[in-house]
């Protein structure tokens, strides 16, 4: 975050004097406690400061790198997730591109019954196959997609630190997000019926969150 220069100065005083109270702080900058109220008020929030009763303000310690890397590992998948485009497993590929076409969208999840996820088609995988002169008004998208367990995928519980980080290392545009569904209810994997697609997590995604974050929004 970028912090403004009557931020800046704050934060130099309470480095070098805290723990200091903010009537203290006001004094020095010449400024009323109502004034000062917002940039502190800020300044805390975002954890770069700490403030307790009767005590006053101190450093946290952390710099404005560490506070968003510390939001990223706080704020989960549910809270930025979005809608996903799904086709079903007949779908095919010719209306697979037609549907990534109108959605504008890099991704589609494949579904089977009751909506458990299949696979996932990319653009790159779409480009390969219309470039391979195949009949694509017949040919099936469970031909082209990757499979399930195959899959990446990120839960809404997980983080959106977690969820960059597999979009980066598998080199992906977006994650599905999956909620899975036991048969009877059972925690083995013999109990498991599928992965529910609850939503979606993209580039776009964690690209406009930290838009937000630098805008000061929570």
């Amino acid at each position: 975050m970028e912090l403004s220069k009557r931020q800046e100065i704050i934060m130099e005083i309470v480095k070098s004097d805290g723990p200091i109270t903010g009537e203290q702080i006001a004094d020095r900058l010449n400024l009323t406690r109502a004034t000062l109220r917002p940039d502190m008020a800020i300044l805390t929030m975002s954890g770069l400061l700490e403030a307790r009763p009767r005590v006053g303000y101190f450093y946290s310690g952390k710099s404005p790198a560490r506070v968003l890397g510390d939001k990223l590992h706080k704020i989960k998948v549910a809270e930025i997730k979005s809608v996903p485009v799904v086709v079903p497993e007949q779908c095919t590929v010719y209306d697979a591109v037609v549907t990534m076409f109108i959605e504008d969208v890099g991704s589609l999840f494949v579904v089977k019954e009751r909506g458990f996820l299949e696979g996932v088609l990319s653009r790159k995988d779409m480009l390969k196959i219309t470039l391979g002169g195949q009949d694509i008004q017949k040919l099936p998208v469970g031909v082209v997609m990757t499979r399930m367990p195959n899959v990446i995928t990120i839960t809404p519980d997980e983080s959106v630190w977690s969820a960059a980080q597999k979009i980066i290392t598998h080199e992906i545009d977006a994650l599905p997000v999956v909620s899975p569904v036991g048969k009877h209810n059972g925690e083995s994997e013999n109990d498991l019926e599928g992965f529910e697609i609850v939503g979606k997590v993209s580039k776009t995604n964690i690209t406009r969150l930290f838009v937000e974050l630098g805008e000061g929004k929570d």
